[in-house]
């Protein structure tokens, strides 16, 4: 029996849409039904309205937002600039190696083991490696007010894998920079800032942006890590889900955490759909 192309194309995709299926959509239903209702099974409002009603969820909501914005833009801002570093340089380079395959592996180093060495490192209190020996030439970084069970410490350690993702992220853009452009550019009498203005940023700012949005939701879905560091010190939503789940402060609140997690896709799903909007720009410039 002949299968047109158009045909082979979706029984090729069925066994993943089977996978997506099972492994996405059917817990994310879970989710939100659970949300939705009562311990009996009843529908109900009530989880979505006490998750709005008080500081209790609202602080870590915002704790969470704020911590996923600044390491998105600081691993951005300094994640374009090592990938910009290693596209001018020359295609073999040692450079070049190290920087791709460092990166393809400390994106995904996180959790309990970039917990541990991040306290091994700044310590609980001082005595971590490097805190010690910045005291030993006279700066004592918790005497400035510093701690890792901060929001800054776990942001710093959320840079740590931010920085190379984005690394990962943006290189294609950087390398779909084409030398013809900036050529033509110098050959009109624009300067190499003119260039970078008009042209260079331009064409790259919506993948910049959206790898912008990608960092804020790796960070905001990041759990472990915070977890290993400081538990629930820091009221972030996944420790509250984390919280209301095992029963930690009240019985019977599996509803309030399906209800955190809903909110959680939400902003998800907003963060995916800019994230397409802007990707949608970038292959017009760069096809």
């Amino acid at each position: 029996m002949r299968v047109s192309a158009g045909g082979g194309a979706w029984i090729g995709m069925l066994p993943f849409s089977v996978y997506v299926l099972v492994f996405l959509g059917l817990p994310i239903y879970e989710v939100i039904r659970g949300a939705l209702s009562t311990t009996s099974g009843a529908f109900t409002f009530e989880n979505f309205k006490t998750i709005f009603s008080g500081s209790q969820y609202w602080i870590p909501l915002e704790n969470s937002v704020i911590l996923s914005a600044w390491t998105a833009v600081v691993g951005a801002i300094f994640g374009t600039w090592l990938a910009a570093a290693v596209v001018a340089s020359p295609a073999g380079s040692m450079l070049r190696r190290m920087v791709s395959s460092g990166s393809g592996v400390l994106a995904y180093f996180a959790g309990v083991p970039l917990a541990f060495a991040f306290i091994a490192a700044l310590g609980r209190a001082p005595g971590g490696v490097v805190t010690t020996l910045l005291k030993h030439i006279g700066f004592d970084l918790y005497a400035h007010g510093f701690s890792i069970t901060s929001l800054l410490g776990v942001g710093l350690a959320y840079t740590y894998f931010q920085v190379p993702m984005m690394v990962i992220l943006i290189t294609p853009a950087l390398e779909g920079l084409r030398p013809q452009w900036q050529e033509a550019a110098e050959s009109l009498g624009a300067s190499r800032l003119e260039y970078l203005r008009h042209i260079a940023i331009p064409v790259m700012a919506p993948a910049f942006i959206g790898s912008l949005l990608i960092l804020f939701g790796n960070a905001f879905s990041a759990y472990a890590t915070a977890l290993a560091l400081v538990g629930a010190s820091i009221p972030l939503i996944p420790a509250a889900i984390n919280e209301a789940i095992n029963g930690n402060v009240l019985v019977n609140q599996a509803g309030i955490a399906q209800a955190l997690g809903v909110e959680m896709i939400l902003i998800a799903a907003i963060v995916l759909t800019f994230y397409w909007l802007v990707q949608r720009r970038a292959r017009r410039w760069l096809q």
